[in-house]
């Protein structure tokens, strides 16, 4: 076990956060020598037996080695604990959520102080580090060079998916993935509210309404071809003109069940704003255009 350990990477990491602790301990069960640090000692120290090593600052745990992986509260987190760490000639990693911007930022923050820099989004919780039935993952992007260095090390604890040079595409992949996970839940939660003063069971509702999410989940495949295309109109089963016209039943269901509508509203507003531009034949792809700013 010890020879092995030696042939392992190493690797720093600061924050152990309940996502940190899963990095760590994965790490740790994977054989790489491990130097830790946190804000808070005990959370660093109740990995000690377990084989990592404790550093007494961030400086001294990012001094340990070369490659250094970051997962802390934000941005800010990040600009705070490491100010006071010589970054030269290391491998920062950093998986703190933050925005495209930010992330961008930090990477040109990281090149002025000489380390090579890679930006991550988790798309996973916490339980699903180190269980890779499970599919958990992490976006990584920004240099490639260093993905594929480290890249072994880094897949240890969740998959790997390297999505481009800029290194705000991370964050941005995570970020629209999330809000369409937000999206799915914000119909739910409609679709529960509907059901909620009647005499139906939420657990018989529950597998109805998962299968038909993922049911409905292909469509996605099909807005990126229009998008791509720049052909709202190819494939379409369901116009945009027949779904506007079905928008009223929706809203009286919720009136008479006494529901808000603000879930929905947003969205069927900017149905009619499309079709009142003269779309009638379209996919609901051009609410996308809607959307985007000038």
């Amino acid at each position: 076990m010890a020879q092995n350990s030696v042939e392992k990477a190493p690797v720093t990491l600061l924050g152990l956060g309940a996502m940190g602790t899963a990095l760590a301990r994965t790490w740790l069960a994977g054989g790489h020598p491990l130097t830790v640090w946190n804000r808070t000692p005990a959370r660093a120290a109740a990995l000690s037996p377990e084989g990592a090593r404790v550093a007494d600052s961030a400086a001294a745990a990012v001094a340990a080695n070369t490659l250094v992986v970051v997962c802390l509260l934000d941005d800010a987190s990040v600009e705070e604990v490491l100010a006071g760490t010589d970054l030269a000639d290391k491998d920062l990693v950093n998986l703190t959520t933050s925005t495209p911007a930010q992330a961008r930022a930090r990477a040109e923050w990281a090149r002025e102080r000489g380390a090579r820099y890679l930006d991550g989004g988790i798309m996973a919780v916490p339980p699903m580090i180190g269980v890779p039935e499970i599919g958990g993952y992490v976006f990584y992007s920004g240099s490639r060079e260093l993905f594929e260095r480290h890249q072994q090390t880094l897949g240890v604890p969740a998959g790997t998916t390297y999505v481009g040079q800029d290194a705000g595409f991370a964050a941005l992949h995570d970020v629209a993935l999330l809000s369409a996970m937000y999206g799915m839940f914000a119909g739910a939660a409609h679709a529960f509210a509907l059901i909620r003063k009647e005499d139906i069971d939420p657990a018989s509702l529950a597998p109805l309404l998962a299968d038909w999410l993922v049911a409905m989940a292909p469509t996605v495949h099909q807005t990126a071809d229009q998008l791509r295309s720049g052909d709202y109109t190819k494939g379409v089963v369901s116009s945009l003109a027949m779904q506007v016209a079905g928008t009223p039943t929706f809203l009286d269901t919720a009136a008479q069940q006494g529901v808000s509508p603000e879930l929905l509203s947003p969205y069927f507003t900017l149905m009619r704003r499309r079709l009142a531009e003269g779309s009638a034949e379209e996919d609901l792809t051009g609410v996308i255009d809607l959307l985007v700013r000038k």
